[in-house]
């Protein structure tokens, strides 16, 4: 299984972003895949996922309204739509998938495979 996120790089406070992640090698419907991210100094926190059985989205309440998921038609690309940036948003943005829904990989913060992660930086 592998996850390659995409996307990264540096905006402006206010902008949007979208960061993607390729996953390939996963064909089992019980695995959702989701999207961390962890700050210098911060523990990594849960933003949201897909439930690959259910196609149903689940994000964060700490984001919501601002980052939305979504997947192409093929489910191999999972995408993280950011708007409303912020410099707290500042971050190394993980893609990650776990054999659970997506709410349940937020509560438990695990997964079992995890990309490389992309750097998003957020100037003020």
């Amino acid at each position: 299984v592998q996850l390659v996120e995409s996307g990264g790089g540096l905006v402006r406070a206010g902008d949007s972003l979208r960061i993607s992640c390729i996953v390939s090698g996963l064909t089992d419907s019980r695995y959702s895949v989701g999207w961390f991210r962890q700050a210098p100094g911060k523990e990594r926190t849960f933003l949201g996922g897909i439930t690959r059985r259910s196609g149903i989205s689940y994000v964060a309440d700490f984001v919501k309204g601002r980052f939305t998921i979504s997947r192409d038609n093929t489910e191999n690309t999972i995408y993280l739509q950011m708007n409303s940036l912020s410099p707290e948003d500042t971050a190394v943005y993980y893609c990650a998938a776990a054999s659970t829904s997506a709410p349940t990989m937020g509560r438990n913060l695990r997964a079992d495979y995890w990309g490389q992660g992309t750097q998003v930086t957020v100037s003020s």
